[in-house]
């Protein structure tokens, strides 16, 4: 099931317009904002260059300085958590959509206004960025995996997954599918479009379209399937959790295996392997959608800034320009969240045919407990594919400990 939260950003934006309107009838002249003061942005290192230019921008045309702060992206939340409440912290941060539930929880966050501005990005970054039913962040870019083929090997895309492994095997290839795993942690995100196509989101979704973080969708029948699926491909060879994400990649551009499932951060070296390849949708293993995670990345206002209207301003009307959302595509190479720049990228075949795949994904859940279930999730795939154990009855033992976790 495929979660929205449009629908309520579009109101608030329609409600938003409507008192702009309404407030103009009187006035003679309505006023530009009136900016002042300054803003601190933490930011990793590949992104900063792309700041600064927008910085000076702004500060010339709004009168606002923007002072950059460089850190690893992997400790600006937890940094943030810790030092927005002593009023030390900054007034933006860059971040990964799926820290939201916890900055939300730990009231460190302030919604964002995006207004009709909303229309304009991909849907997926507009709900991946909203917890609740409200918009906390401006996206910039959006991220997916899909199945890559080696032309040469097989020609056709295969229509399901178990075509896909008859096309694999019949290739006469040492592999006939790719995917990089853990011996310890498997990898729930990879392995996640095979679970979601036999119905096993992780939770269930609410009738206002968000997700219930305390009812796991994992128990249901098709995670059950699944966990049986699993148990059959690893018993076939056709999991390995000794193949990591790194082998996993060695032996594909070694032409070893003609499906490899992954992401756009592999192809620099397919491509200077000289791989035939082309980036298809993840084929069904289970009948439904193969819907692969979506990952959104973004900016966020501090709930404690003293200048929320500045930093609103700066992110929507400079950020979220094509020009900006452009510039971080370039020195990132993740496809653009704002449709125009989008489809600026599309011209490169690679970003269009993962784009296209990510538009059947779901964004990853950014609700607090899904930080207890990864490892539950992870080291049970594990166990049930190198055979220790029945896999339903794994599975069940996997969602009672998570579901226990998230009760407290």
């Amino acid at each position: 099931m495929k979660v929205t939260s449009r629908s309520l950003m579009m109101t608030g934006a329609m409600a938003a317009a409507t008192a702009i309107v309404l407030a103009g009838c009187s006035a003679a002249e309505p006023e530009a904002p009136q900016f002042e003061g300054s803003l601190t942005v933490w930011v990793d290192a590949d992104r900063a260059g792309v700041l600064e230019d927008i910085a000076t921008q702004f500060e010339e045309e709004r009168g606002v300085t923007v002072e950059l702060v460089t850190k690893e992206f992997c400790a600006i939340r937890d940094d943030f958590i810790t030092q927005a409440p002593t009023g030390n912290g900054p007034d933006i941060i860059v971040g990964a959509h799926d820290w939201l539930g916890k900055l939300v929880q730990n009231g460190v966050v302030a919604p964002l206004e995006l207004g009709d501005k909303a229309a304009e990005f991909q849907e997926v970054a507009v709900t991946a960025m909203s917890y609740e039913g409200q918009n906390y962040g401006l996206p910039y870019s959006v991220e997916n995996i899909a199945m890559l083929r080696n032309v040469d090997l097989v020609s056709e895309v295969p229509a399901t997954f178990d075509d896909l492994i008859a096309a694999g095997e019949a290739s006469g290839a040492e592999y006939p599918f790719l995917v990089g795993l853990d011996p310890n942690a498997a990898d729930p995100y990879h392995l996640y479009p095979l679970q979601a196509s036999f119905g096993a989101p992780v939770f269930e979704i609410t009738a206002d379209g968000t997700y219930d973080p305390t009812a796991l969708a994992l128990g249901n029948e098709g995670g059950e399937a699944f966990a049986v699926k699993l148990a059959e491909w690893g018993a076939a060879g056709i999991l390995n959790t000794n193949i990591s994400g790194d082998i996993a990649r060695e032996e594909f551009v070694a032409g070893k295996s003609p499906f490899f499932l992954t992401g756009p951060w592999n192809l620099p070296a397919i491509q200077e392997a000289g791989i035939n390849y082309s980036i298809d949708p993840i084929p069904s293993a289970g009948g439904e959608t193969a819907s692969p995670f979506v990952g959104v990345q973004g900016f966020f206002i501090s709930a404690r800034s003293e200048n929320t209207l500045a930093a609103n301003e700066f992110l929507v009307n400079y950020i979220g320009t094509e020009a900006v959302q452009t510039a971080l595509y370039e020195v990132g190479g993740r496809a653009p969240a704002l449709l125009t720049a989008f489809e600026a990228a599309k011209s490169n075949a690679d970003v269009a045919a993962f784009g296209e795949v990510g538009a059947e994904g779901n964004p990853m859940p950014n609700v607090p407990a899904m930080d207890v279930v990864w490892s539950d999730w992870g080291s049970t795939e594990v166990a049930i594919i190198n055979g220790q154990g029945d896999p339903v009855e794994l599975w069940r033992a996997m969602v009672a400990s998570i579901q226990s976790k998230i009760d407290g």
